[in-house]
């Protein structure tokens, strides 16, 4: 994905950070936000793992810092659960004006609460996701028991959350203890998926169940298992984002049109960053990944380009011998192409390798043709695989590659 740093202003004209993630191709179908845990930012690994799974899916998602936390700028024990409402209130409006408005909120922890709480003023929202969010935004109280009755009697209360020191006012528990989320999340005229795991030792269980019998269907479930609150393993990050991405295109109007058409022909972007091997591809509108296996210091997270080059040699000839057959109304069931890649010496392979010295690349091709034709017609199509186009364009010296190098800004 790519990423743009960015800054708004939110309803107190104070400064936020925000990050705006994009596809490879940077061409989201849609837009999406996200809402951080209490106290953390945009800039926890986990959120970063999830968001990268829902651009590679086609999200454009846009994570930002709450006020007073992680880069936004302001005093956190100026804060409350609706502030924090009112700064996604205004994310959404930046989104609004600068690219289009978000379809899609979702929510980690307490910023799954917001989201649930912020979705019936945001009328572009057609989905809400929460990922280990409690049912009532009181649950917090917790983190901060034992200075819950100084804060009452002083006002205010400094308290260690997570190792770090924050300041909280007894106007934030008035705030929190207002909130009723019963009604709000019942009035809620949305898609809801509620992910949560059954092993969540800060935001128990419990919580997603209250959430679910309060929502109105549409609403979904899935279990996160074995993943902890904080989504700490890249695994559940991914698997989190992938799914919901999944869920949310349901109830998101996906345009029909070629996402990829670009001057008559198909566009595909690739992108790397410095996370070893794993290569985000956008190929058309359709998101694909490619690796190294990990004996080569890759994640094996993906196919490895060649293994994509042989793969677009079997599907050419597999869809240009369903097209032969169709044309011919020739009794074929179904095509199965098995492929091997190797490189071996011109003088080991047997095959026309010409004059050619050294290695060379031999593709191991087998054709299973399933259905009632006969050898006549079988024969035939052996014929037609090799004027599939990928076939020619690898056998006939076909390709020709003109490279030029892109000047990008420097993101500030």
């Amino acid at each position: 994905m790519s990423t743009h740093r960015i800054r708004f202003q939110n309803d107190r004209g104070i400064e936020l950070a925000a990050h705006l993630d994009l596809p490879a191709d940077g061409r989201p179908y849609a837009y999406a936000l996200f809402a951080h845990c209490f106290t953390c930012s945009k800039n926890l690994k986990a959120v970063g793992h999830l968001t990268r799974a829902m651009t590679r899916a086609g999200y454009g998602v846009l994570r930002f810092d709450f006020t007073g936390l992680g880069q936004s700028k302001g005093d956190f024990s100026d804060t409350d659960f609706s502030s924090n409402i009112g700064d996604l209130e205004s994310a959404a409006a930046w989104l609004a004006a600068e690219y289009e408005a978000p379809r899609l909120l979702v929510g980690h922890s307490l910023g799954g609460a917001a989201v649930l709480h912020a979705a019936q003023r945001l009328p572009s929202i057609r989905a809400v996701a929460t990922v280990g969010a409690p049912y009532d935004p009181a649950h917090v109280r917790h983190l901060f028991s034992e200075s819950e009755e100084e804060i009452r009697a002083s006002g205010k209360a400094n308290v260690s959350i997570g190792g770090r020191p924050f300041t909280i006012r007894k106007e934030f528990l008035d705030d929190l203890e207002a909130q009723d989320p019963e009604r709000v999340i019942g009035d809620l005229d949305v898609a809801i998926l509620i992910m949560h795991s059954p092993v969540d030792s800060i935001v128990g269980i419990d919580n997603a169940a209250l959430i679910y019998k309060a929502a109105k269907h549409p609403k979904s479930f899935v279990s996160l298992d074995s993943a902890d609150h904080l989504l700490s393993k890249e695994d559940d990050a991914l698997y989190a984002g992938g799914v919901l991405s999944a869920w949310s295109r349901r109830y998101i109007e996906v345009p029909t049109e070629e996402a990829g058409a670009a001057h008559g022909h198909r566009h595909v972007t690739v992108a790397l960053d410095a996370s070893r091997y794993r290569t985000e591809i956008v190929a058309g509108g359709h998101a694909l990944v490619a690796d190294e296996p990990e004996s080569v210091g890759g994640t094996n997270r993906g196919p490895s380009p060649y293994d994509l080059l042989v793969a677009g040699l079997g599907a050419c000839t597999a869809i240009t011998l369903r097209m032969y057959a169709d044309r011919k109304k020739w009794p074929l069931d179904d095509v199965r192409v098995h492929l091997v890649h190797d490189k071996v010496h011109a003088e080991d392979c047997d095959c026309d390798a010409g004059d050619r010295m050294g290695k060379i690349d031999l593709v191991e091709r087998e054709i299973e043709l399933l259905g009632e034709l006969t050898d006549d017609q079988r024969n035939r199509l052996l014929e037609i695989a090799d004027r599939c186009p990928v076939h020619r364009s690898l056998t006939e010296g076909q390709v020709v590659v003109k490279t030029t190098l892109k000047t990008s800004p420097v993101e500030a």
